[in-house]
């Protein structure tokens, strides 16, 4: 069986094949390149959520119930097939896009993610299943589960109503919702749980219940936002905005538990780590922040008219909360070496992108000229995300990793 830490190897080199194509995509507009510009961000996009998020979290999860469990040759195969599903869609999608053979391996990866679902809850001990941080890994994967009826609603969908179709664009964002807010950060959470209960920092169970109602509650009301775009009847955004709270809720107490146990999480963390552990919090808090200003209709109408807002905050999730709490947990897990140097270089492609989409948004909105040389500055500062992905795989390579 290939090491779990070779394994996060692939991973990093997924990200880092799907920042390079986020630097291409970046590039089209400053530059001629003879590509389909459609399918170049289809490959980048499931190729960032399903190659590198995606393998990060299920290494990781298999990781902390691997003991238990055993059974490590059928993990591998469920690692080495979704390989295969990876690799036909970076053959496919950029050439052909949706067609039947990138379908075929998008579905064949659908139907190993359960493959993988099934293989956690059938084989974690009892004893585990009432501790907290199963509970958020259960619910993020049966989030991950829920969340592929809208792939799988696609094909009816340009069937029966076409692509152009208000159906097609709300089974994306019903994907793409539940996989950010369900899937990938119910998971982080979980994960997060794990260390505290394995350094016995202790939570109440009404705290953890408040807790895990309110995200849970938070994030299948939240959906309601991703529907504004079609401007719905006002009750959508008063849903909308009672999930935010309740996301609100769940963030203070989170926020609470840390504050309280400030003193055994730095020694938990190293100083470095302790440092990422209050970004993704910083990040998070704004991203729920973002969520509950596009409840009032003029911004959520602003969001629609002005998609750069929208691509910016789904870059401010992957990017900043989802990835940089994944190199925290990957750190910590010593699955992976995180190097200083290029973590700051990734930190500073992250911050140059994300003000410049945000600032397109507002240079279209407010209707003033953007400087010259614009695409061109994005597509620089987009490099540094993929640079900041060799340095760190050169030194995990090299041995960097600790035992």
């Amino acid at each position: 069986m290939i090491k779990l830490k070779r394994q996060n190897h692939i991973a990093l080199a997924y990200f880092f094949l799907a920042a390079s194509l986020g630097v291409l995509l970046r590039s089209f507009l400053a530059i001629k390149i003879p590509i389909n510009y459609d399918y170049i961000v289809h490959t980048h996009s499931h190729i960032a959520l399903l190659g590198w998020v995606y393998l990060a979290l299920i290494m990781m999860i298999f990781k902390i119930f691997a003991r238990k469990i055993g059974k490590n040759r059928e993990y591998n195969v469920i690692f080495w097939f979704t390989q295969l599903t990876l690799v036909g869609m970076l053959l496919t999608f950029p050439f052909r896009g949706y067609s039947v053979l990138s379908i075929i391996f998008s579905t064949l990866f659908l139907i190993t993610s359960y493959w993988f679902t099934w293989f956690i809850m059938k084989n974690v001990p009892r004893e585990l299943r009432k501790t907290n941080y199963y509970k958020c890994i259960n619910a993020a994967l049966w989030y991950m589960v829920f969340s592929s009826i809208g792939p799988w609603m696609l094909g009816a969908i340009m069937t029966w109503f076409g692509q152009e179709s208000i159906w097609y664009r709300m089974s994306i964002y019903f994907y793409l919702h539940f996989q950010y807010n369900g899937w990938m950060i119910m998971a982080l959470l979980g994960l997060f749980f794990y260390i505290l209960e394995q350094h016995r920092i202790i939570i109440s169970s009404g705290t953890f219940k408040r807790f895990f109602w309110s995200i849970n509650l938070g994030i299948l009301l939240t959906f309601f936002l991703s529907t504004l775009w079609t401007k719905p009847n006002i009750i959508f955004n008063v849903l909308g905005g009672v999930g935010d709270v309740f996301q609100i809720l769940a963030f203070v107490i989170l926020l609470e538990i840390a504050v309280k146990s400030r003193s055994k999480l730095t020694d938990i963390f190293s100083r470095f780590q302790y440092k990422l552990l209050k970004t993704v919090a910083l990040l998070l808090g704004i991203k729920i922040l973002l969520q509950l200003i596009t409840t009032l209709p003029y911004f959520a109408n602003l969001a629609v008219t002005y998609l750069d807002f929208t691509v910016g905050y789904l870059h401010w999730t992957f990017l900043g909360v989802i990835s940089i709490g994944l190199f925290l947990l990957l750190d910590f897990f010593k699955l992976i070496y995180l190097s200083k140097m290029s973590y700051i270089l990734y930190l500073i492609g992250f911050a140059i992108t994300e003000v410049l989409i945000f600032y397109k948004g507002i240079a279209t909105w407010q209707g003033f000229s953007m400087f010259d040389g614009y695409f061109e500055t994005l597509a620089i500062g987009s490099f540094f995300i993929p640079l900041a992905l060799v340095f760190m795989l050169w030194f995990n390579m090299k041995g960097k990793t600790i035992d």
